[in-house]
């Protein structure tokens, strides 16, 4: 491949930046290691420890160019492609400000593990990427944890209060193809949760139109809406509780707050949720209403299904409900046989 001049500088392959630099303006020549990324993610890549915040201001202001046009963030560089960068500096920190901490849960159980994906186990509570506030989410904790990998990049996300199964590519050939896959419908995707009130229909099709908008506030919200974008979800009866009703939620699109919104849309929040759920029902739960304490949302990312990005084989992955979920369900299941 020959590498144009821009003026008199020579533009850099990306597979040889390590860092942006902090007085001058930096052209790069995407190569393969870069290819079908994203500009923001790409950015990240290179500029760590630049805030978030100040590469999607450079990114917005048109500092930033792809092959001398302006992009968005969500722009997909390609072989070939010269990206002009700003000079951009990293945030200094506090002297002895340690680096991101581990999990406090300590190591994050592994589902699968080869040369090109990682699956892992999230627990609720941690955000899938630092952004809006979070300083580290579980994708930063994990090159915290494993300095070794040459990259580490989500292939999806899971909500933060959602726990379960999420897949992280560790080569760029496998993160484009995880992502191609799930744009093709190649993942099956189920989910365990637990809703308000006894679900109707043994298996049910929900295909509402989602809408995202934003509170006062600037939170993020999404709502059912005709002027949405399309979304499907197919609900299934696991068991009956009275009260409640168990069930596994298919995503054959992937909207964010998908599941939450649709069971909602047919008059079932999910319980302990804090958005869009029944508030005094939720306080009540984490008291032991449903026979042990619920302090968190009942939703769960329970099994992946998908052929292999790189190899073509089939990877099946089950995550185990977390404690907290599955003493609620025996809970429920212990006081149903004693009725």
């Amino acid at each position: 491949m020959s590498i144009s001049l821009i003026g008199e500088i020579t533009p850099t392959p990306s597979a040889e930046l390590k860092t942006v630099p902090a007085d001058r303006v930096s052209y790069v020549l995407i190569g393969e290691d870069a290819d079908g990324q994203r500009l923001d993610n790409f950015l990240f890549r290179i500029a760590k420890g630049v805030p978030k915040g100040h590469v999607y201001r450079v990114i917005r202001a048109g500092e930033v160019r792809v092959s001398k046009k302006r992009a968005k963030a969500e722009t997909k560089l390609m072989l070939g492609d010269v990206v002009r960068i700003p000079p951009m500096r990293v945030a200094q920190k506090p002297a002895g400000t340690p680096p991101a901490a581990p999990l406090a849960q300590g190591v994050l159980p592994v589902l699968y593990e080869d040369r090109h994906i990682l699956i892992v186990l999230k627990p609720a509570g941690i955000a899938a990427h630092g952004g809006s506030g979070i300083s580290y989410g579980l994708i930063e904790r994990l090159r915290a944890t494993r300095p070794e990998e040459p990259m580490l990049e989500l292939c999806h996300r899971l909500d933060k209060e959602t726990s379960g199964a999420i897949v992280i590519a560790k080569t760029r050939k496998a993160l484009v193809r995880m992502h191609d896959l799930m744009k093709e419908g190649g993942v099956e995707k189920h989910y365990k949760l637990l809703v308000k009130g006894d679900w109707v229909n043994e298996r049910q099709h929900v295909k509402v139109p989602l809408e995202r908008y934003l509170l006062p506030s600037g939170e993020r919200r999404v709502r059912a809406s005709s002027e949405g974008m399309s979304a499907h979800t197919i609900f299934t009866v696991l068991e009956r509780f009275g009260s409640v009703t168990y069930l596994d939620a298919e995503l054959k699109t992937g909207r964010t707050h998908q599941i939450r919104v649709h069971a909602l849309s047919q008059g079932f929040p999910l319980v302990g949720d804090d958005k869009y759920g029944d508030f005094a029902f939720n306080r009540e739960c984490t008291h032991g209403l449903l026979g042990a304490p619920l302090k968190r949302m009942f939703l769960h990312a329970w099994k992946l299904r998908f052929a292999h990005p790189v190899t073509g084989e089939p990877v099946d992955i089950t995550a185990p409900l977390p404690e907290e979920l599955s003493a609620v369900i025996s809970a429920l299941e212990s006081k149903k046989a004693a009725q």
